[in-house]
């Protein structure tokens, strides 16, 4: 059965690191809600109540766009080997992106990635575990590298070009912050 927490504890954290994805969702007021799978080493609890993620770049940006507008956001990590479970942790984040003060400073939490175009930092106030005896038994294999090699093949200059072309809005026209606001 679902237990309630009101913080991160100490087995929550244990098994959150040794999780290869897990799940971000989303929503604005209006328009669509967002379910993004996250993987590489991309995640770091910083305390009971303070998660945070680094972001790169994809095809979209729905999750900063809504966070601009709706703070909420769910992360969803979900056991595919050993004992079943599902851990969900409920917030409000905040987008950080490379302009910002603390950038840099939490930015070395993280191994080095290409293409990181914003941080999240979700201050948790709600922590569920579930029982997650539905979810399929997976292998890991390894993490895929198409994501890296491509950013790296683009260099920094491409990058900001690619954001500029498809991150600046959302899917349904919302700015995504990326560009200064």
């Amino acid at each position: 059965m679902a237990r309630k927490y009101d913080r991160i504890e100490p087995e929550h954290a244990e098994f959150i690191k040794r999780q290869k994805i897990f799940f971000v969702a989303t929503a604005a007021a209006e328009g669509c809600v967002n379910l993004s799978p996250k993987g590489m080493d991309s995640l770091r609890v910083l305390d009971p109540n303070r998660v945070i993620w680094l972001n790169v770049t994809g095809s979209g940006n729905e999750t900063a766009a809504h966070v601009a507008e709706n703070p909420r956001m769910t992360l969803m990590f979900c056991a595919f080997e050993d004992k079943p479970l599902i851990l969900r942790l409920y917030g409000e984040a905040r987008a950080i992106h490379p302009r910002d003060p603390d950038w840099q400073t939490l930015l070395d939490h993280f191994p080095s990635l290409s293409g990181a175009r914003q941080m999240f930092e979700l201050t948790v106030d709600l922590v569920q575990s579930s029982c997650g005896m539905a979810v399929p038994l997976f292998d890991y294999v390894e993490d895929r590298e198409a994501l890296n090699d491509w950013a790296r093949r683009k260099g920094p200059a491409g990058i900001e070009k690619y954001w500029r072309e498809n991150n600046i809005t959302s899917l349904d026209g919302k700015s995504t912050e990326i560009n200064g606001g």
